[in-house]
């Protein structure tokens, strides 16, 4: 079985043998502990050509020290150096639950043992006046070598702080405010692997390398990629989505809160993408993509939706007097959440596990790498984004217009639903359109999604509604009170109303022209 930490560390270049700062006048620390020489040896997998790797994703099989087995590595921030490792026992072949967690980067492609990392590791412990472990500081002489038939081999020597479970950040702020005084900098290598991984590859033509302060330390200068036109703009967007996809993909696997939601809002992000810019893009192309990228919304949706909804419904039924409490309310409402599950956390990982999942992956990849413009794309980004931002506005006004002219009931519900979806793209094109166009976009976004707050919790009373009306006749046929469930009707249909009324203001405040003008319409 796997398992799971979040890792959060720092490194530092040092040259060999170097003797560790003394560290036991950190603020904080009562002691260092020395607990000795570890001798490790680790086998780094990934594909031939590296997915993992570019992915800052390190897959190893490790002997030697206190945690020998497998370590699948998964980026949190790169930045602050925190990773989470999840942990599975030796054996010889990866294990199942670790390829699972891969499978959206690696795909179809083999994992095959890439590098090899042997290291001699110093541990010491910094502890507290408790003997409470606050950091555990290596120094680490590390030789590499690549597992292909002559493999270049190098070494390096290199000092890691990683904080103690649960411990406070700040405090590698105060170790490495005294590394620095002691002339020890931090590594530009978030990684070992990467590091062996740069330093043995061929020259890359897309970088080049300097040593511009003397330091030996090489520099890396990247092609430099911002976006210029409107096109530019847009794939750049859209990559990040196809991003977000791949890099959330193992924390639905994983259940972590809020993923298969945020997996969704990507899915949904790049639809309206489609759509809003197909002046950009080739709607011929992109609309087939749209509606498996729909396909994959929809099916990452089914158990969360059912959550949210019983949430909602729960909360209403703990609000109310007790002496309100008609019949086994409670139990009816845990028997018709059980029957409407659609299989849980087992459903969503088959679906990613799918054919038709991974060749969505593969599809948009493709996309990305040869996209599909139109005459618009090499436009400046202020004509282009512009133009789409007030037209998905445009098609708003007039479905919320339309909303508001129709007499409250079953019209009015389905017209304010998709004045909603169009609200949410709206929102979608100023949020994409705010790195080229700055603040007039964000602010436009933010007033878009004013729009479809509103709107959004008053959908979310009528499918309540629905829902507790259906309560309600399970109740009736069972010999049961349905008094509650109508009583939580009225409620639902109440909050709507408020929705409704609301919805004007909200509106008015969203469609004032200097909103529109401050875009350039």
């Amino acid at each position: 079985m796997a398992e799971t930490k979040r890792e959060i560390e720092r490194k530092y270049d040092v040259k060999a043998g170097t003797e560790l700062p003394d560290l036991s006048r950190v603020t904080g620390v009562t002691d260092v502990v020395d607990r000795g020489t570890a001798d490790l040896d680790a086998v780094y997998w990934d594909t031939s050509d590296e997915r993992l790797a570019a992915a800052s994703i390190t897959l190893r099989r490790r002997t030697g020290g206190h945690d020998a087995g497998w370590h699948l590595k998964l980026p949190v921030s790169l930045a602050e150096g925190v990773r989470d490792e999840v942990q599975a026992p030796l054996s010889d072949a990866v294990p199942r639950a670790l390829l699972g967690l891969v499978r959206a980067r690696v795909r179809e492609a083999e994992l095959v043992p890439l590098l090899r990392l042997e290291t001699s590791r110093h541990v010491r412990h910094l502890v507290d006046e408790k003997g409470a472990m606050l950091a555990e500081v290596s120094l680490d002489a590390v030789r590499a070598e690549r597992c292909a038939p002559g493999g270049e081999r190098i070494g390096w020597s290199e000092l890691e702080v990683e904080l103690a479970d649960d411990g406070d950040p700040k405090f590698l702020d105060k170790v490495e405010k005294k590394l620095r005084k002691a002339g020890v900098r931090r590594s530009m290598w978030p990684s070992k692997l990467g590091r062996a991984l740069r330093t043995t590859a061929p020259p890359d033509p897309e970088t080049h390398w300097t040593d511009e302060e003397g330091t030996g330390h090489a520099v890396v200068h990247l092609r430099d990629d911002t976006p210029v036109t409107a096109g530019d703009h847009v794939l750049a967007h859209l990559r990040a989505q196809r991003d977000a996809l791949l890099s959330l993909d193992p924390a639905v696997r994983r259940d972590l809160p809020d993923s298969v939601h945020q997996m969704r809002v990507a899915t949904r992000r790049m639809r309206s993408a489609f759509k809003s810019y197909r002046n950009v893009l080739d709607r011929t192309v992109t609309d087939p993509v749209g509606e498996e990228l729909k396909w994959l919304a929809a099916e990452l949706g089914v158990d969360r939706d059912q959550e949210v909804l019983t949430e909602r419904l729960t909360g209403r039924i703990g609000a109310l007097p007790r002496t309100l409490l008609l019949g086994p309310v409670r139990g009816r409402l845990r028997i018709w959440t059980v029957a409407r599950r659609a299989g849980s956390r087992r459903r969503t990982v088959a679906v990613l596990d799918s054919k038709r999942y991974l060749a969505l992956l593969d599809t948009l990849d493709a996309l990305l790498a040869a996209p599909p413009l139109r005459p618009a794309a090499p436009r400046p980004p202020e004509q282009v984004l512009t133009k789409a931002a007030l037209k998905d506005y445009a098609r708003l006004a007039a479905r919320v217009e339309h909303a508001l002219d129709l007499p409250p009931g079953h019209e009015r519900d389905l017209a304010l639903h998709d004045a909603r979806k169009a609200a949410k793209r709206a929102r979608y094109a100023g949020e994409a359109a705010t790195p080229a166009l700055g603040k007039p976009a964000k602010r436009f976004a933010k007033r878009m999604k004013s729009v479809q707050k509103v709107l959004g919790d008053h959908q979310d009373s009528v499918v309540a509604r629905e829902a507790l009306r259906a309560l309600a006749i399970q109740a009736h046929l069972a010999g049961e009170s349905a008094f509650t469930w109508g009583l939580l009707y009225g409620q639902e249909e109440a909050a709507g109303r408020d929705r409704e009324r609301e919805l004007p203001e909200v509106w008015a405040a969203a469609s004032r022209a200097k909103v529109r003008s401050a875009l350039g319409g």
